[in-house]
């Protein structure tokens, strides 16, 4: 088999190496510049809200940015689901957090709603409430959000989701 699946190529659309010849004319390779700048400034002034946009390396960073916003510490717990990447339960283990994974389900492949409420019932019975909640859009496939916030809400659990390389937390 000599062709490759991939499973997630990147795109190019053609202007991306002006940018890249403009950060290193203006010497604004670390750690910042005005590009940055006026992306986050675009993205706060497009989402019309009270909100604070911050650009960051990676999803994994603005996970672990949402658990420390969250007061996640040592030996809280986080629910995640199992069928992720390590770099979405990652985060949990930078805080000392222990994750509490959340099988799929079989429409999206994604965190299955039945299987958290349980999950959440189950750690408060047991005098453990979960600190936030992590949920993936695995391979594109949005997640039962609607459900999964709902339940979020009933327990009064922040929840941040990963999609794609973005990351929004909703606290």
């Amino acid at each position: 088999m000599s062709d490759k699946i991939w499973l997630s190529s990147p795109h190019m659309g053609g202007r991306e190496l002006n940018y890249i010849h403009e950060a290193f004319d203006a010497n604004w390779v670390a750690p910042l510049g005005p590009n940055v700048n006026g992306f986050e400034e675009d993205l706060e002034e497009f989402l019309n809200a009270d909100v604070k946009v911050a650009a960051l390396s990676a999803g994994t960073a603005a996970l672990h940015l949402a658990l420390i916003e969250c007061g996640v510490g040592y030996g809280d717990e986080v629910i995640c689901q199992s069928m992720t990447f390590s770099a979405s339960a990652n985060p949990i283990a930078y805080q000392g957090a222990i994750p509490v994974f959340i099988d799929s389900e079989r429409d999206t492949w994604n965190m299955c709603p039945i299987a958290l409420r349980d999950a959440i019932s189950d750690r408060i019975a047991k005098g453990k409430k979960p600190k936030a909640i992590i949920v993936v859009h695995l391979y594109g496939m949005p997640a039962k959000m609607e459900e999964i916030l709902t339940i979020a809400n009933e327990f009064d659990i922040p929840v941040s989701r990963r999609c794609g390389r973005g990351v929004r937390v909703y606290l």
